[in-house]
């Protein structure tokens, strides 16, 4: 879904699947807040995956072409790429 360098995964994650993921990571000072992102929708089966992306069952921010066509990884900037519909569009 995303590759870049670790530094750029946490100062400026792109893909909503890594948003996610890094939400859950617990802060370890109790006055600090970050905003959890609970994701909806059912796990997709590594066995029987789904056409297109295979995030799209969970995205908040599926559209209809992700649920047809898989995205291609595309380089944003150096060393940073996303397969993501939305990011390609320039929409997120």
């Amino acid at each position: 879904m995303e590759e870049t360098t670790t530094d750029e995964i946490f100062s400026n994650p792109m893909h909503p699947y890594t948003k996610a993921l890094l939400s859950a990571i617990p802060v370890p000072n109790p006055r600090i807040r970050r905003e959890k992102i609970k994701l909806q929708g059912e796990i997709p089966s590594p066995l029987n995956p789904p056409t297109g992306c295979v995030f799209q069952t969970r995205c908040p921010f599926v559209m209809e072409k992700c649920r047809t066509v898989e995205p291609e990884l595309v380089e944003h900037s150096p060393a940073h790429k996303t397969a993501c519909h939305l990011l390609q569009v320039g929409e997120f």
